[in-house]
């Protein structure tokens, strides 16, 4: 087997270049001048023998297709070879090196913290890394190699990702604690609120689903009030200034509130583990996947 013509610092160089997207942002990062930047970049391409980068001066760096697919293989060759190094200082078999995970914004606070705990009670010397976002960024957050692993709803993925089910949650109704129709936990008909405004959690795929739910419910909603956060969302209808459709489970603590079941009886939303499917996982990222099942 040949020795490759590139070395890791090379694919490190390009990676912090292509994320800071100039010279000069990368330089500041890790401490390099950017003309030693500018020479790995050019020693990188010769030895790949393609154009990764189009440099115009005062504009900073586009990738070429051939860099962001160099991206991708580089941002994930990086993190095995970390994971190696961690490893060798253990014993075999040994699960070590940093996982970085992402989380879909509101299964962030009822599934990430568990999984965290279990995992790191399992394989001590790995390290989590996490993000929380829309399903849109963390989607892309796998396509490009920033993240192993991702905790997503199973709706409207991207065909290229491998997924493996962890569980679901069934879409509720949030109305005023004193709501008329709040009778204890007897499921409420959302067509009865026809004449009621709409507090959207405006946070895809949570926006698409809870309005796909009302319109099957032969509800055509009047949307007052449009929010990223569910807890804002909660604290609307608090107010009164409307009632909202929400999969993820209630919090405690919000007592004018509550949450009751649909009429309707909506299909439950599966919640996956996602990873993209153009490069198999890496071994501390199946060790996560393998607690969030358990989890």
């Amino acid at each position: 087997m040949s020795n490759p013509a590139y070395s890791l610092r090379q694919l490190a160089y390009f990676v912090a270049v292509a994320e800071a997207g100039t010279l000069a942002g990368a330089s500041a990062t890790l401490h390099v001048s950017a003309s030693a930047l500018s020479l790995a970049l050019d020693e990188l391409e010769r030895a790949l023998d393609a154009q990764l980068t189009v440099r115009r001066r005062a504009h900073g760096i586009r990738l070429t297709p051939a860099g962001q697919e160099t991206l991708r293989r580089a941002r994930r060759l990086l993190r095995e070879a970390d994971e190696l190094a961690d490893a060798a200082g253990g014993d075999p078999g040994e699960v070590a090196g940093t996982v970085r995970v992402g989380c879909y914004t509101t299964l962030a606070p009822g599934l990430l913290p568990a999984t965290i705990g279990r995992f790191t009670a399992r394989h001590p010397r790995a390290r989590v890394e996490f993000v929380e976002g829309s399903q849109d960024v963390l989607q892309r957050g796998l396509l490009d190699g920033e993240l192993d692993v991702a905790v997503l709803y199973d709706h409207r993925l991207d065909p290229v990702l491998e997924l493996t089910p962890l569980s679901s949650n069934t879409p509720h109704l949030v109305l005023p604690r004193d709501h008329p129709l709040v009778h204890g936990s007897a499921p409420v008909a959302l067509a009865d609120l026809v004449d009621e405004p709409m507090v959207l959690l405006d946070l895809p795929p949570s926006s698409e689903h809870a309005l796909g739910v009302c319109l099957a419910a032969g509800l055509s909603p009047r949307i007052r009030y449009r929010t990223v956060n569910a807890e804002t969302a909660r604290a609307l209808v608090g107010q009164g200034l409307g009632f909202t459709v929400l999969a993820q489970p209630e919090p405690g603590g919000r007592d004018e509130v509550a949450a009751v079941p649909i009429a309707e009886d909506p299909a439950p939303l599966p919640i996956v583990m996602g990873w993209s499917g153009r490069v198999a996982p890496t071994a501390t990222a199946r060790a996560f996947a393998d607690a969030a099942r358990s989890t």
